[in-house]
Parts: structure tokens; sequence; C-alpha cells
């Protein structure tokens, strides 16, 4: 689980939290001059990215208060904590890796590149195997 720092009631689990989704997201200054699928993009279209995203939360069992967080959505490690209201702090984003944590040697069997040694190996059931 996570441990989220409310700006108001100091560090709670994440139990106490709901999300709220992408955060600074502008409401448009004409919504009555949309078409639909203008609000439809409006309502329904976020960004999914992979890394540093911003994303706004609500303490529903604390002090009920709204705050924004960036956190890495590969990690889930979070990064920032602000107000609403406030700007995005300007992070420096590191890059997520692309590919799992699986070796690539050449001996590797989770690569599929060699096929496990043998040698030494009975090829007889033990006593009392089924076939």
């Amino acid at each position: 689980m996570l441990l989220i720092a409310c700006p108001n009631c100091g560090s709670r689990d994440e139990t106490e939290f709901h999300y709220g989704g992408q955060a600074h997201v502008a409401y448009p200054e004409n919504p009555n001059e949309l078409n639909d699928k203008e609000w439809a993009h409006f309502l329904f279209y976020r960004d999914n990215p992979k890394g540093i995203f911003a994303e706004r939360w609500l303490h529903s069992t604390g002090c009920r208060q709204w705050f924004n967080m960036l956190r890495d959505t590969v990690t889930y490690d979070i990064q920032a904590i602000y107000p609403m209201g406030t700007p995005r702090p300007d992070l420096t984003v590191r890059a997520a890796p692309e590919s799992g944590t699986a070796s690539t040697a050449a001996d590797s069997t989770t690569t599929g590149n060699a096929a496990p040694s043998i040698s030494g190996t009975s090829t007889t059931a033990p006593k009392g195997a089924t076939k």
C-alpha cells in the first residue's frame, strides 16, 4: 500500500484517499459552444503516460480536502504533493525502464537462448512415480 502525505493531516494510509483523475485539466472557456465530440474529449479523454503523472486526490476520511500529486506510474513513487490551484512543480523526468529485469546473457534460460543443463540427471522416474 501507499503511504500518502496529506498536506493538511500528514502521512496516512492510501485507504483514506480517493483518486480524482488527471490534474490540471482546464475547463472549456465556452462549454456551450462545444460540439458532442469536443465535449466527449473534455469529459472522457485523459493522458495515460508511463512515468511521472499529475493526479488529483481527495483525503476522503480525513480533512476532506483535495490536493495534487506527482506520481511515477511505473514505480508508484510519489515525487511531489502540492495544493490545488498551484502550478505543477518542475521535476526532472527520469527515464522509465522499457523492459523487464530478465537477463539477456547468452546462457540465460529466461531468454530462451540456451537450454538448461541436464547433465548428471537421471532419465528414469523415481520409484512410485506415475507415467
